[in-house]
């Protein structure tokens, strides 16, 4: 009986991308706790992730983390992180302002 090179365990290409969602759903949960500025730090903390595995993983296993080249994905990655990042932790008053 040969050994099959790929397809033992297809689902495991996904697992990169779940893991994103789950720091996502934490997110969402942190923000609908009135608590968006946590959730907004987690959405780039999860952005950084995504870039993370991009950049170590092979073209092959990096599953729908993959959608561009991988350096246009990891620069874009790493962007969105940067942006997201900057207004989380800058952005003060409003409505969602708690330090009053």
């Amino acid at each position: 009986m040969a050994m099959r090179e790929r397809g033992d365990r297809p689902w495991l290409v996904h697992v990169p991308f779940a893991v994103v969602l789950l720091l996502l759903a934490g997110a969402v949960v942190r923000a609908l706790q009135y608590h968006w500025r946590e959730g907004a730090v987690l959405v780039g903390v999860a952005l950084f992730v995504a870039g993370a595995l991009r950049a170590l993983l092979p073209e092959e296993k990096a599953g729908l983390l993959a959608i561009r080249g991988k350096a246009v994905d990891v620069a874009t990655y790493a962007a969105l992180c940067a942006a997201v990042l900057y207004i989380a932790l800058t952005i003060v008053g409003g409505p969602f302002d708690t330090s009053s």
